[in-house]
């Protein structure tokens, strides 16, 4: 195999992505996310966290309140999130239909220190995403006059409470979990499956558009052809996540060992992109190629994922700086997998290519 041809016909598959609008739709849309990974951070986490909405706002809501006077008046007032307006009930709850006043709440006549409980009614408009953010600052003040109305009640405890003091949780968990958990993954990850999605369209293409006996008539053997393909679609999964890593950086989103996490992904995106080829290679038709190799790489992914040292596991933790033991295991067990399917796609590329020259 001479690496010169390989090298001239990776050159021009690479050249000739522009030309694959697929494929760019797909690169500027993670471009989209590596560039505003930040703002998406405040949407995206609070799909699973509604309550980092509640740092992310600096609007001031209207709050209705109705109902007897308390110690709740003061509260609510001296928070910055909040405007009160005093009002009665039903007035109230028509500003809410209208969308005047972000919730209304109702304080009954109860006393702090009376037999029976105090319940407080919070009237709010559903299905709203301003809903949510209210709520979560509403529960941080309502919790503040549950404890005013224990500290009411407390001659009424037969026994001294005893005080217990819990760690205060970390401010930026769902940052944190955002970042490294899934953008992180899904940005290096990427372009590994669009790389293995693009090796097909470009094997296939030959047999579609009848080039192979052209191809294999000429100084370049179909083996060089296919190695150069592939070789072209590999360059193209280190220098988008590499971008995709910097981009973050500059988003004030630091990632450790960015060396490394590229090493482990260009190993991993050359496994995927091998089988792909072996899949093209066989059906030699575009959209059953895509077909079996899609439904093969779910099959990959949830077997690879149930596995505990798994290379997205391994490069979170490498992200976060503690890559733990595991990493050269993991790096080891996925060149292998890579050489071992390398030595089956150059054989059966030699194969196909030796029954091209019997034909022509």
């Amino acid at each position: 195999m001479n690496a010169r041809h390989v090298g001239i016909i990776a050159k021009k598959e690479f050249l000739g992505l522009n030309h694959e609008k697929t494929i760019l739709l797909a690169i500027l849309l993670q471009l989209f996310v590596a560039m505003f990974s930040s703002f998406l951070m405040v949407g995206l986490t609070s799909m699973y966290d509604p309550s980092s909405l509640s740092t992310a706002t600096r609007v001031r809501y209207g709050i209705g309140l109705a109902g007897s006077n308390s110690t709740l008046d003061q509260m609510l007032a001296d928070r910055p999130d909040f405007t009160v307006y005093r009002m009665d009930l039903s007035t109230g709850l028509a500003a809410l239909k209208e969308r005047k006043l972000a919730a209304v709440i109702y304080v009954p006549p109860t006393l702090p220190d009376a037999e029976e409980p105090v319940q407080v009614t919070l009237y709010t408009l559903q299905n709203d995403i301003q809903t949510a953010i209210v709520q979560v600052k509403l529960k941080e003040v309502l919790l503040e006059y549950e404890d005013a109305l224990r500290e009411a009640r407390s001659s009424r405890l037969s026994a001294t409470p005893r005080d217990v003091q819990f760690p205060a949780p970390p401010r930026s968990e769902g940052f944190y979990e955002f970042v490294f958990g899934l953008l992180v993954p899904l940005l290096v990850f990427m372009p590994a499956i669009i790389a293995s999605s693009l090796i097909i369209d470009l094997i296939t293409e030959e047999y579609q558009h009848n080039t192979l006996e052209t191809l294999v008539s000429t100084p370049v053997s179909f083996v060089e052809v296919v190695w150069g393909k592939v070789l072209a679609c590999e360059l193209l999964v280190p220098i988008q996540s590499g971008a995709w890593l910097l981009l973050l950086g500059l988003n004030g989103i630091r990632v450790a060992n960015p060396l490394t996490i590229l090493l482990l992904v260009s190993l991993a995106s050359l496994a995927l992109i091998l089988l792909s080829a072996l899949t093209a290679l066989h059906y030699r038709e575009r959209t059953a190629a895509q077909f079996i190799y899609s439904t093969a790489l779910v099959v990959v992914i949830l077997f690879v994922v149930a596995v505990p040292g798994n290379p997205l596991n391994v490069i979170v933790r490498t992200a976060t700086g503690a890559p733990g033991l595991d990493l050269p295991g993991t790096i080891l067990i996925v060149g292998a997998a890579s050489l071992v399917l390398a030595i089956l796609t150059h054989r059966y590329a030699e194969r196909i290519g030796r029954m091209a020259q019997m034909v022509s």
